[in-house]
């Protein structure tokens, strides 16, 4: 049991602006391991646990995001498929698809990109996944978003691939298999 994380709680709980100080501080004060939540680090996760204390967490999401280091970004990437944040997050989840940090890519391809993205958004973020050799075992919502489209630019990637003799990442064969079906 974390003593600070129970106050914590507690204080974000009764002032949502409680959170621009104590996301922060997460890291240092619950640490930075993994955690028992798959692809999820501790402090990922006492900051998801901050979001859903605080009532109007949604109105802080874009600041600590914006202002926020990888892990801070990270976790409100996390907290977006938990909180109700309509579709203000989808400027969140671009910026995240924009970055080269494999961590942000792979929480942005999470839930509220699979619920709020657009086909075309949703198509380019897992292509960035392959392309950034992220598994789509990440990916929420591959096995109902997964249209003809996206399985012709999986299909194509895979022949450049193969044209150029590298391997093709494993997970995108029952993908390509569902298109010869």
């Amino acid at each position: 049991m974390n003593l600070w994380l129970d106050k914590a709680l507690n204080d974000v709980a009764a002032d949502a602006t409680a959170l621009r100080t104590l996301f922060p501080a997460v890291g240092r004060r619950c640490g930075r391991g993994p955690s028992d939540v798959p692809g999820r680090t501790v402090d990922d996760v006492a900051r998801v646990r901050l979001l859903e204390a605080a009532p109007g967490a949604a109105a802080e999401m874009p600041g600590l995001y914006r202002y926020g280091d990888a892990a801070e970004k990270r976790a409100v990437l996390h907290g977006l498929s938990v909180m109700d944040i309509g579709d203000a997050g989808l400027e969140l989840v671009a910026d995240a698809l924009r970055t080269n940090d494999t961590r942000l890519v792979t929480a942005a391809m999470g839930e509220y990109a699979a619920t709020h993205l657009d086909d075309a958004a949703y198509r380019h973020g897992v292509l960035k996944c392959v392309f950034m050799g992220i598994s789509l075992a990440g990916v929420a919502g591959l096995d109902r978003r997964a249209d003809d489209e996206l399985r012709r630019m999986l299909r194509s990637f895979a022949a450049e691939r193969t044209a150029a003799g590298r391997d093709v990442p494993a997970d995108l064969l029952p993908l390509l298999a569902e298109q010869d079906a």
